[in-house]
């Protein structure tokens, strides 16, 4: 339990008991790729607001959400990557 970094004692004998053992996944980059997700979903609903106000879009604010999703790719295959490792 301790590895596990838990004291729910009912929690942690119903993960053995199902798959016999129980993995932590330590990923700072997952921290990172959330709060990235954040950022671009407020500047998508901003943009939105935008549009519905003045019926226009304007290219700094497409190109912003651009670079955040493909700040966002790199971080999902940043992750897939390491969890790839694992098996």
């Amino acid at each position: 339990m301790q590895q596990y970094g838990t004291e729910n004692l009912s929690a942690y004998l119903r993960k053995m008991a199902l798959d016999g053992y129980v993995v932590k996944l330590e990923l700072p980059e997952m921290k990172e790729l959330v709060s990235l997700m954040r950022r671009s979903s407020n500047n998508l609903n901003q943009l939105t607001r935008k549009v519905h106000e003045t019926g226009r879009v304007y290219n700094a604010d497409l190109e912003d959400i651009s670079q955040r999703q493909e700040q966002l790719w790199e971080g999902v295959k940043e992750i897939l990557t390491q969890l790839s490792k694992l098996s």
